[in-house]
């Protein structure tokens, strides 16, 4: 702790965005660049000699936040990096893309805003990019075992640089033809430009993971040949299972997924197609669904020039404050949120009928109705309560010829023949079933991430990803030093 009253001389100062008018006419990240390090140092100093430092348990790996934010406060970046890659194989991923729960454990969120943590931790990780601070760890002997991992997203990648490191060889296949899994084609360029994730890829090349990207387990290479080829398999493919609205009207055209609308935007940014083939430019958009993916929809629509974007969100506006009752400290409350999507929306105006941040609070969609042609035209919505019932007389139409469904994911997508042909068994919940040691039903197959998690947060996919690695490693050679910050069962804090 540089600074013991840091906390109450310094008031909370984020990563400045750049102007909304500039930034909406490119893809680029939405942050001012070179912003960050000035203040981020002053920002750490705000940490608190806490003694029981409650952002250790909000965030599922553990991070070693007090000390990292001592050793920035005080300009010691090499060691800074150190401490935080010890539990975070990705933190420029997490500083970016994370919605930080830990700043929601911050003890000085008590009655003070939290600490900038997200903030010092992308400071540290692109700090120590530029520094050379960040190198390849190849294992210092081999094992002689092999491990496939199926899937590249978070946990997938997580899993697969522990497990080289610790000796074996390890295979990520991925059914795109990028890496990254949705951190490549879910997440719009402007949360995090791909050069971070490429980045982060050619070290892990330059370790020794083999990558084997345009294969579909299941259907171009058969599962159970896979899995007799290595010691071991880890499943983690994701949640690609997307949520459907079972409303009248959902067949019309021109109602789409929002991740049939989001990856083709950002082959877009990725140098191909030139023009994506489902673009909002010009058109009448309304997206369903008031999470973070509707976000990604809203802000990708504005950059494409539609003519109107509006945003339903089931729920109520939430409150500016905590709410001491319903989410007491020190667990993630729900709060009024402005994402810079949002920022942009409000500042351009894009929906006139809508909140001042383009989204409808407390809207449920009964149906749409069409132009006679087969194409979507309208949005008929009705307000609701505080428990989902319609609002007597409160119903109206929103035009639209182009509506996204972003209502989240239940669990992996069957169709491909994967778990079928493993002979791996589905939860209740349709999530892949397994033990306490990650393994699924079918000997020597793990799973982890949101495949066998269920929809979550990133740091909960590297969280899981270097768990498993711990018990692949364990079932290999009986033994493992691996990390394992948490187990299959565990949830985010809750009342």
């Amino acid at each position: 702790m540089a600074d013991p009253k840091g906390f109450m001389r310094t008031p909370r100062q984020d990563w400045p965005r750049r102007p909304v008018a500039e930034r909406v006419r490119d893809w680029d990240e939405v942050y001012v660049p070179g912003a960050l390090l000035p203040v981020v140092s002053a920002q750490a100093d705000r940490c608190m000699d806490c003694g029981i430092p409650f952002c250790h348990d909000a965030c599922p790996l553990g991070n070693l936040i007090p000390e990292w934010n001592d050793l920035v406060s005080r300009a010691d970046w090499r060691a800074a990096s150190e401490r935080l890659h010890a539990t975070n194989n990705f933190p420029e991923f997490t500083g970016r893309l994370c919605p930080a729960p830990c700043e929601a454990g911050c003890v000085l969120a008590i009655d003070q805003p939290a600490v900038t943590i997200k903030n010092v931790e992308c400071a540290i990780a692109d700090r120590a990019w530029e520094e050379g601070l960040v190198a390849p760890r190849p294992p210092d002997r081999l094992s002689g075992r092999t491990v496939a991992v199926i899937g590249s997203g978070p946990a997938g990648l997580a899993a697969a640089q522990q497990l080289t490191r610790a000796g074996h060889t390890v295979v990520v296949y991925e059914k795109d033809d990028r890496l990254g899994g949705l951190m490549r084609y879910g997440i719009p360029e402007f949360k995090m430009e791909k050069r971070h994730l490429e980045r982060r890829i050619d070290q892990m090349r330059a370790e020794g993971t083999k990558f084997r990207t345009s294969v579909v387990v299941g259907r171009d290479v058969e599962a159970a040949r896979l899995r007799a080829r290595y010691d071991a398999v880890v499943i983690a493919t994701g949640a690609s299972a997307w949520r459907e609205l079972s409303v009248p009207g959902r067949k019309l055209e021109g109602i789409h997924q929002a991740m049939e609308y989001l990856p083709p935007a950002n082959r877009v940014c990725e140098g191909e197609p030139e023009v994506s083939p489902l673009s909002a430019a010009g058109r009448q958009v309304v997206i369903v669904g008031g999470g973070d993916t509707g976000a990604d929809c809203l802000g990708t629509a504005v950059r494409q020039g539609a003519a109107s974007v509006t945003q339903l969100d089931i729920y109520g506006r939430p409150g500016d404050d905590r709410d001491a009752d319903a989410d007491p400290w020190p667990t993630y409350p729900r709060v009024y949120r402005l994402s810079a999507a949002h920022e942009e929306a409000g500042e351009l105006g894009t929906a006139p009928a809508a909140d001042a941040d383009a989204r409808l609070f407390a809207a449920s969609t009964l149906r749409f109705t069409g132009d006679g042609q087969g194409r979507v035209a309208a949005l008929h919505l009705v307000e609701v309560d505080a428990h989902r019932r319609p609002v007597t007389g409160a119903s109206r139409a929103l035009p639209a010829d182009l509506v996204l469904l972003a209502l989240g994911f239940s669990g992996p997508d069957v169709s491909d023949g994967l778990l079928d042909q493993l002979g791996v068994t589905l939860a209740p919940r349709g999530t892949i079933a397994r033990g306490r040691d990650f393994s699924t039903t079918a000997p020597g197959v793990f799973a982890a991430g949101d495949a066998a998690r269920g929809q979550s947060l990133i740091v909960w996919a590297i969280a899981e990803g270097r768990s498993v690695a711990a018990s692949v490693d364990r079932y290999l050679t009986g033994a493992s030093t691996l990390p394992a910050p948490i187990g299959p069962d565990d949830r985010p804090r809750a009342v």
